[in-house]
């Protein structure tokens, strides 16, 4: 689990990569930082990412998987135990909302077994709205426009 004397950080993180503690899914606003968690540490008990999840109605939500350094293991091994936590909480499936410009988790969650059940057209202008710092460009020079729904059955 995330200690809350991590709070603060996983705080800044999130405003530093993500423009705010607040992430929007569905025309939700939600306090990352304060949800339920797990996180990765080094050797030296340095924090190499984190990753925040909700369970509602059965379903287990990954909000963020974050991590200091791509391509490490670290976000395959935080996925990896959030679908330990899912099953162990009786979850139907673990589901999360993304950007479509978001092509490095597009391929990292369909690599993992989740799947494309949802796309949301315009989405994006809703969630501006509600948190503005999202920008209009994205990764890649990809205009952030719609969100991607991917779920694990479990």
């Amino acid at each position: 689990m995330i200690p809350e004397s991590d709070t603060a950080w996983i705080a800044d993180f999130l405003t530093r990569y993500w423009g705010a503690p607040a992430i929007v899914a569905r025309s939700d606003v939600i306090g990352a930082a304060d949800l339920s968690g797990f996180r990765a540490v080094d050797r030296d008990g340095t924090l190499k990412g984190f990753v925040s999840y909700r369970i509602v109605d059965g379903a287990l939500q990954i909000v963020t998987v974050n991590s200091v350094f791509e391509g490490g293991g670290t976000g395959q091994a935080l996925v990896v135990r959030v679908l330990f936590e899912a099953r162990e909480k009786g979850c139907s499936k673990v589901w999360l909302v993304t950007t479509n410009d978001n092509l490095h988790a597009l391929r990292f969650y369909q690599r993992r077994g989740f799947r494309i059940v949802a796309v949301y057209p315009g989405a994006m202008e809703a969630a501006r709205k509600l948190k503005p710092e999202i920008p209009a460009i994205g990764a890649s020079g990809i205009p952030i426009r719609d969100e991607i729904e991917l779920e694990f059955n479990l």
